[in-house]
């Protein structure tokens, strides 16, 4: 595989290393660091296929977590965005299904989005290349109908998210008696999202002797106690460690006011070397007018977000990745299941409410020891926020201001019309829409409004008319 680079044009003179089609491929480390793939002792045709992937050495968490999974232990790691998490369980995985026979499904993994569990599958599909074993993915926004094939079939690994494995359950055919394999990725995610009743419900329907791993970001007290109930005797990784964003990425704070937040990412996007861009806003109605503000202004843009349906955000993730998009907009549903090649920067168009989630939004670029940008645009309303991530990364974060953007100039309009006003507005037209449906029900009711009876013929005939 050809190797290549280019410059990052946001910091003259600093270089991005090569990124393979798989996001986990780690950047070559000094002799000492880890030791190669071939050390982990994993079947000659996984490492056929890492090797034809790029991968040479494991990142840190592979090199922690693949051993003890290999020997059948459980494993709690704490792993952030981008470490190489989804290698780190796959890979034992694959190698120890290689000896069982097929038709059965013997490994579930349930990750918190559709976004997530494609990529898994892509990524599963990509090292189990020069192996027999299949997967499938079950998520919802599809139809049912090929992934009750899959359980039908018995694909050695399904991936799953709750609600729709939920939905399977209720079939007959979806039995999952041979599970031997279970991996509950981005579990804190999944917690946020309020699938932890699910997760419990999934359970049930799987044997309870199996080697379970688990992989989360951070450990809520949540989070903890469902490890005590789910695993056994663990091996433990980075539980110590606090999450903080990968080290090649550089932060920057851009305080504008909120009216301004639009007009200053268009003179971004126009005036400095932004190629592309992944940019976050706190709800779905934000994404909606900032990707037409975008459109409006000649800037090729697409947006994801919940209301969107699978197809809708499976091409605006490939035109994006094509580069047939050069801005993405997104809520934070995409913030822990996209990678991107060579992504150079995020930007954080609001502020997040919690401080993991800036975490996860800005590790969408400097993927697997690379670099990239994350600017986050602060209003004065934000500043309170903004506070509690810098105590969260352990440091204050510059302030940029764009020398030849007018900050004092007149927005062209808003955004988002405040909440208040579009429930007032709301409320205005239902009531003229109340008014008109009383006005016609009294028209149809009131005295006089049925018509007259008609006047009675003269009598003696045609002569009498003249």
């Amino acid at each position: 595989m050809a190797h290549t680079e280019r410059l990052l044009p946001s910091l003259p003179g600093r270089r991005r290393p090569t990124l393979w089609r798989i996001p986990p491929t780690p950047t070559p480390l000094p002799e000492d660091a880890t030791l190669p793939f071939t050390s982990l002792k994993l079947h000659p045709s996984l490492l056929l296929g890492l090797k034809e992937l790029g991968f040479t050495r494991p990142t840190p968490i592979q090199a922690d977590a693949i051993p003890p999974a290999l020997e059948g232990q459980d494993v709690l790691a704490c792993a952030m965005t981008g470490s190489g998490k989804t290698a780190a369980f796959l890979l034992p995985i694959l190698h120890q299904l290689l000896d069982k026979p097929r038709r059965t499904t013997r490994a579930l993994v349930i990750t918190p989005t559709r976004e997530l569990a494609a990529q898994i599958l892509e990524e599963c599909n990509a090292m189990a290349v020069h192996t027999p074993i299949t997967a499938a993915a079950v998520f919802g926004g599809v139809g049912m109908g090929p992934q009750e094939h899959a359980f039908r079939s018995g694909v050695d690994i399904l991936i799953a998210t709750p609600g729709r494995l939920l939905d399977h359950f209720r079939q007959p055919y979806a039995k999952l008696p041979g599970i031997e394999y279970l991996v509950l990725d981005e579990a804190d995610r999944m917690l946020d999202m309020g699938f932890l009743p699910d997760i419990r419900r999934v359970l049930k329907h799987i044997p309870p002797r199996r080697q379970t791993l688990f992989f989360s970001a951070t450990m809520p007290k949540e989070i903890v106690t469902l490890t005590r109930e789910m695993l056994n005797n663990p091996a433990t990784i980075n539980l110590e460690r606090q999450s903080k964003p990968a080290v090649g990425i550089t932060q920057a704070i851009y305080p504008v006011a909120q009216e301004l937040k639009s007009a200053l990412f268009l003179h971004l996007l126009r005036d400095a070397d932004m190629e592309e861009a992944l940019v976050f806003t706190r709800t779905k109605h934000r994404a909606n007018r900032l990707q037409a503000f975008l459109v409006k202004n000649g800037i090729s843009a697409e947006r994801i977000h919940g209301n969107r349906s699978q197809p809708q955000r499976t091409e605006a993730l490939k035109g994006f990745k094509t580069g047939k998009y050069r801005v993405l907009v997104a809520t934070d549903i995409v913030a822990r299941g996209i990678d991107i090649e060579e992504l150079g920067h995020v930007i954080n168009f609001d502020v997040p409410l919690v401080p993991a989630d800036y975490i996860h939004r800005v590790g969408r670029t400097a993927r697997a020891e690379a670099i990239g940008d994350a600017f986050t645009f602060v209003s004065p309303e934000e500043e309170g926020d903004l506070r509690a991530i810098e105590r969260a990364v352990g440091k204050r974060l510059p302030r940029v201001t764009v020398p030849d953007f007018d900050y004092a100039a007149r927005p062209e309009g808003k955004l988002e019309v405040p909440i208040a006003e579009r429930i007032a507005e709301i409320r205005k037209r239902k009531a003229k829409e109340r008014e008109a449906q009383k006005a016609k029900a009294a028209r149809k009711v009131a005295p006089g409004a049925a018509p007259a009876k008609p006047a009675p013929r003269p009598r003696g005939g045609r002569g009498r008319d003249r």
